[in-house]
């Protein structure tokens, strides 16, 4: 009987001993939930952020983490399910007591998880969501990312300021997804309006769709000058190339939906001429240059084929560095005791900050929204080309 007591006792010490230390574990790491997609229609534009946040950490934690404390990453995937981002936020703000939220990635799941986190009070930063509005009237929702109505007036202002000819424009966009649908049915036709550019009817296709020759002969009917296409790349990819076979002449133009530079290989000999805008290029400065080729050799060796650096990966690491620069400002621990006074001393630490990163220097924000650069790409002999840009609007 002594033994098996002492037994017990010994299995109880062991078992605190180990509790113990996994307390200490959690109160030595700075906890940052990160809301991913790694598959579902979003997984192309969406999985390679993972490598550019997980190359931001390693540098940070290289560097010394956040005020002497390594960074710890703890990932939820949405699988391209809006309401999985509510699950995620959930699950990562509840269960894993994270200090900050990077992503969700898109603007759907965005738009819904951004409740979740407004309710649990913490901090939470899309990673690419571009709706216009998505952070008006929310305290815990703020976003490193230009909004697609900027970036494509942008991008018609400088059509019209290079004499490219612009009097008529199609617009086609995909029914299924959010950014695609706002941007086809209501972004696209009023910027268009305003810039004084004529068009008809947004034309609707489906994501799956394989057969894009209805909707290309119906817009060669109009003869425009321009086509505007509201994408994700591969749906994007289909129309341009059935326009091309039909014999379409004129330019065709996207926002920063299929603003990635896969598209130049993508679009192959067809998307030639194409302009869109971004909000990254990689030729900015040396630590932008440093960061594309470290993103475009690692996502290679994790079996990802990348031309470079896609806006919403630039935007990814430079959200990692931003939260860095927060938590640093506000005295962070990550003391799971202290966990709702750290994430509001975080919250309140965005209110009026300043940050210089790959994406630009001296980044303020209007409201929750970050005011970026944008850069006019055009498709040049298959080569993902600068052709125009625009400085970042200044803050009040």
């Amino acid at each position: 009987m002594r033994r098996t007591a002492m037994k017990v006792r010994s299995i109880l010490a062991a078992a605190a001993i180990l509790l113990a230390a996994g307390t200490a574990y959690a109160q030595e790491t700075i906890k940052i939930g990160n809301i991913v997609v790694t598959a579902g229609p979003l997984k192309g534009p969406g999985e390679p952020t993972l490598t550019a946040i997980d190359i931001a950490v390693e540098e940070i934690n290289a560097a010394g983490g956040i005020n002497g404390k390594p960074i710890e990453i703890v990932r939820f995937d949405t699988g391209s399910d809006p309401k999985q981002a509510s699950v995620g936020t959930r699950k990562l703000a509840q269960d894993d007591g994270v200090l900050a939220i990077a992503g969700p990635f898109s603007s759907g799941e965005s738009a819904v998880a951004l409740n979740d986190a407004e309710r649990l009070k913490v901090l939470m930063m899309p990673t690419s969501a571009s709706a216009p509005g998505l952070t008006d009237g929310r305290t815990y929702g703020w976003r490193l990312t230009e909004d697609e109505t900027k970036q494509f007036g942008r991008l018609l202002k400088s059509i019209k300021a290079n004499g490219i000819k612009a009097d008529t424009a199609e617009i086609v966009y995909i029914s299924e997804e959010v950014v695609s649908n706002a941007a086809g049915t209501k972004l696209y036709p009023a910027l268009l309006a305003e810039a004084g550019i004529k068009h008809g009817n947004p034309i609707a296709v489906q994501y799956k769709s394989f057969d894009m020759s209805a909707q290309a002969a119906q817009i060669m009917q109009a003869n425009p000058d321009l086509v505007a296409i509201a994408a994700l790349p591969e749906s994007a990819s289909k129309v341009i190339k059935e326009l091309r076979r039909q014999g379409f002449q004129g330019r065709i133009i996207g926002s920063q939906i299929f603003a990635d530079p896969n598209v130049a290989e993508l679009f192959g000999p067809e998307g030639d001429g194409t302009l869109l805008v971004a909000g990254f290029w990689k030729g900015r400065t040396e630590a932008s240059q440093s960061f594309n080729d470290k993103f475009v050799e690692e996502t290679g060796k994790r079996g990802i084929h990348k031309l470079g650096a896609h806006h919403s990966d630039a935007q990814a690491y430079d959200t990692i560095y931003l939260l860095k620069q927060v938590m640093e400002q506000a005295g962070v621990t990550g003391d799971p005791a202290k966990l709702a006074e750290e994430r509001e001393a975080i919250v309140a630490g965005m209110e009026g900050v300043r940050f210089s990163g790959i994406l630009g220097d001296d980044i303020c924000f209007a409201g929750h929204d970050a005011e970026l650069p944008g850069y006019i790409i055009e498709i040049k002999g298959g080569e993902w080309t600068k052709f125009d840009e625009a400085p970042a609007d200044k803050c009040d």
